[in-house]
This record gives C-alpha cells, sequence and structure tokens, in this order.
C-alpha cells in the first residue's frame, strides 16, 4: 500500500513536470500549477521544493533559461530580445541580468562564446525525474535491417561537457552545405560509455546522412559511413538525461533476454526531432544497437 501510494504521488508531480515542459510560454503561476498536481495552494510550493530541489519560480525559470540558451547558441536567426520575450521576460535587460545572473555570463557573450562545462551543473537539479524505464510497451524494440549509410562525420574527443561546441561547429558546416535536419537526417555514433570513461577517451561521432563524399574543408568533417546489417531499435522519448538508462536497458535486460549476439559497431543515434525546435520531454531518439 505504501508503494502504491509514493508512486501516485510521484506521478502528480510527474504531471506537474510535463506540464511546465509542455507550457513555457503559458501561465506558469503557482496557483496554476497546483491546480494541475491536484494539491492545496497552500502547500504545494513547500511539496515541489521537497519534490524538485528548488522552488516553483526558479525551477520554471531554469526551464526557460535552458531552452533560451539553446536558441542563443542554435538558433543564430533568433533575436536575443525574441528569446528574452519567449521566456517571459520583461524586457532584454531583465533577461540579460538573470541570463547573467545564472550562468556568468551574459545572453550576448553565451552566443558569441558558449562555455557549456559550467553550464551543465546548473542543470543537475532538473534530472529529478529522468530514472524511468523505457516504455517498451507503447515503443516496442523491434530488430530491422538497416541499409549502410554515408554520412559526414565531425568527431568529437574529449569531455562530453564539450560536445555543444562540436554539436555547434558541425551545424555551422551544415549550412554551408546546405544539410540541414530537413534534408538530412542526424545520428550520433558512441564509442564508448561517456558515463565511466575518461573525458581524454571519450570518443563521439557527430554525423548527418549525405549522397556525396564531403569536399576537404576547415571544419574538419570528414566521410564515414554506418555499416548495414541486423539491428535492435528502441525508440526514446524524451530528454537526453535518460538516454543512458535507455541504452543501459538495451545492453542489459534485452540483450540477455533475447539471445541476440552483438556486431562489431558501436551503439548508435538517430535524432528523429531535435530541441529546442521540439518540447524537451517529446525529443524522439531512436537507438540502434547492432547485432550479428
Amino acid at each position: 500500500m505504501k508503494n502504491s501510494k509514493t508512486t501516485a504521488y510521484q506521478q502528480r508531480f510527474t504531471k506537474v513536470f510535463d506540464y511546465i515542459d509542455n507550457n513555457l510560454d503559458a501561465d506558469l503561476s503557482l496557483v496554476k500549477l497546483s491546480e494541475v498536481a491536484n494539491f492545496s495552494k497552500y502547500h504545494f510550493h513547500r511539496q515541489f521544493n521537497e519534490v524538485a530541489g528548488v522552488s516553483v519560480f526558479k525551477y520554471v525559470q531554469l526551464q526557460r533559461l535552458k531552452r533560451a540558451s539553446y536558441q542563443l547558441s542554435f538558433r543564430e536567426r533568433y533575436r536575443v530580445i525574441d528569446i528574452a520575450m519567449q521566456a517571459k521576460f520583461e524586457n532584454a535587460e531583465s533577461f540579460s541580468r538573470a541570463f547573467k545572473k545564472t550562468f556568468g555570463i551574459s545572453p550576448s557573450e553565451f552566443r558569441e562564446s558558449p562555455d557549456w562545462a559550467p553550464w551543465q551543473s546548473k542543470f543537475q537539479i532538473l534530472n529529478r525525474r529522468e530514472s524511468n524505464m523505457p516504455d517498451t510497451q507503447n515503443n516496442p524494440i523491434e530488430i530491422v535491417n538497416v541499409e549502410t549509410i554515408k554520412v559526414a562525420v565531425l568527431e568529437h574527443h574529449g569531455s562530453p561537457n564539450a560536445i555543444m561546441n562540436s554539436v555547434k561547429t558541425f551545424i555551422q558546416w551544415r549550412k554551408l552545405n546546405k544539410l540541414g535536419p530537413s534534408v538530412s537526417k542526424t545520428y550520433n555514433i558512441f564509442y564508448n560509455d561517456p558515463s565511466n570513461t575518461p573525458d581524454e577517451e571519450f570518443h563521439m561521432d557527430i554525423c548527418a546522412s549525405t549522397k556525396a563524399d564531403v569536399q576537404e574543408n576547415d571544419f574538419g568533417v570528414i566521410t564515414k559511413s554506418i555499416p548495414g546489417g541486423r539491428c535492435a531499435v528502441l525508440r526514446h522519448i524524451g530528454s537526453d538525461q535518460a538516454l543512458g538508462q535507455s541504452i543501459r536497458y538495451l545492453y542489459g535486460s534485452w540483450l540477455i533476454e533475447s539471445g541476440e549476439e552483438l556486431r562489431d559497431f558501436p551503439c548508435y543515434l538517430h535524432r528523429v526531432t531535435l530541441y529546442p525546435d521540439v518540447v524537451e520531454n517529446q525529443m524522439i531518439t531512436d537507438i540502434y544497437l547492432p547485432l550479428q
């Protein structure tokens, strides 16, 4: 009985967190969120603080600043004032003050030269609900035959905290070569596990499908291929914070029970939808595990 009550309590807060993620542009007042959770407004702020580790106001502001950070770095067509308004600040000045207080750098400075390592630490508190097992009931694991995929690749070597810098470089190359996500699929190839690999040994490829070989360039982008063959595919819906758990499920429970054998090629991801183009908890990522 106690476990069922605990689960029900957690589910009510999951509903609140999902509501916040899906409605960053809407009214996210204490009263509104207490109604979503069906809790008394007189107690909800204390309950939320216990579960999330921060106040309702701080949590909502962090989620909005997180989206703003991605827009600043990866959506150059957005003006700072437009990002500020979307993040529910009265003007660019108040947005700049809140951004600098949180990250120690102004929005314009972050756009020019983002420092992602300290940025990552600010969002550890947002990982409070990313511990659910993958939803294999609604998204069952499938075994498919994949054809060889030619890809343009920027190799990332070093700390996972610096991946965003490599992503930004790769986006610049994609724009120059007219290979944006609308015409070219986005992939990531993981050569090792970022959770237990020393920074100096970590290696991940950032990829975009291409029909032609990559011409020599100043960005360091080269041509590779993802070999065809049998793969187990698990659809992960949600933010990257829970990706590791979905991947571990494939390597652990599923692989042991399936009796399958792994092929000599790393696990890779197909980024079906990308944040901030879609709400973070609705991101779709297909995880491919190559099989013999």
